[in-house]
């Protein structure tokens, strides 16, 4: 009875070895595979700033990540492209889209007061553009904004809504310092050179996350705008056309929400996107 109960051990171990062999065999394969067909997908080149997160970032292994990684790796995949992610000096973006060295900007890029600037895909989630100030700030509304000094990145929708003054709920600023480093703004913000900030509200708190930094975001949102993927108005290929299809199909099938939820509480919250259509 030994004799058999040991020769039985043997025999099932000899089994478990030449399944899990063939098993993890499979998975190379498969892998190897998956990783041949994405190589043999036409080539789309997708700029954006990769230290923005938590859209697009490098992770701890120098790899690009993010909501707009996910979710532009997912789209382009669907469609039969394997996207080509590169960092683009952001004040450069409508001449390298225009010029054709890369194919669209994707990148927490706002839609609204560009629409006639770009072909758009999108929008494919909302995010709201908020002023933080320091925890004991005596800023609490909008309009205790006059004759405050506010730093922003350069070419964002804060930039553009501070300078112009054409929203009456906005006062006259002192001063606006326009910043090409991003995290500048909150350098700027801890040292007390400014009074204010203003950003995209999910930049804020991804910064603060990070950086166990705390702000005090006003209650009232500058612009709650539609984030979107731009291509050129010379571009005449119609994938802009393609992608917003499959930006619904992805919001509809849940797979939007379940990227957006990796990196944000609450991701259903920035999906509404029907406000903007209203």
């Amino acid at each position: 009875m030994k004799g058999n109960r040991k020769k039985w051990l043997m025999a099932a171990t000899a089994f478990i070895i030449v399944f899990s062999a063939v098993v993890v065999t499979g998975c190379m394969k498969s892998g190897a595979k998956d990783a041949e067909a994405a190589d043999a997908m036409p080539r789309i080149v997708v700029g954006g700033d990769v230290q923005y997160p938590p859209f697009n970032y490098l992770d701890e292994d120098g790899q690009a990540t993010g909501i707009d990684i996910e979710l532009a790796t997912e789209a382009f995949h669907r469609m039969g492209y394997q996207p080509e992610f590169v960092t683009i000096d952001w004040e450069q973006k409508k001449q390298l889209v225009d010029s054709g060295e890369i194919d669209c900007i994707w990148g927490c890029f706002s839609m609204q007061g560009r629409e006639n600037d770009y072909k758009w895909a999108g929008p494919y989630m909302i995010s709201r553009q908020v002023v933080a100030v320091a925890e004991d700030s005596k800023i609490y509304t909008l309009q205790d904004l006059e004759d405050k000094t506010i730093a922003v990145q350069v070419t964002t929708k804060p930039e553009g809504i501070l300078l112009r003054h054409e929203d009456a709920r906005i006062p006259q600023v002192r001063n606006v310092l326009s910043l090409q480093n991003r995290e500048l703004i909150y350098t700027m913000l801890d040292k007390g050179y400014v009074d204010a900030i203003a950003a995209h509200e999910t930049s804020i708190l991804q910064y603060m996350s990070d950086y166990k930094e705390s702000y005090r975001i006003l209650e009232e949102p500058l612009l709650v705008v539609g984030l979107g993927a731009a291509f050129s108005l010379n571009d005449d290929r119609g994938i802009e056309q393609e992608l917003s299809v499959v930006m619904d199909e992805m919001r509809a099938d849940g797979t939007t929400e379940q990227i957006i939820s990796k990196y944000l509480p609450d991701a259903a919250e920035y999906l509404e996107v029907e406000q903007l259509e209203k």
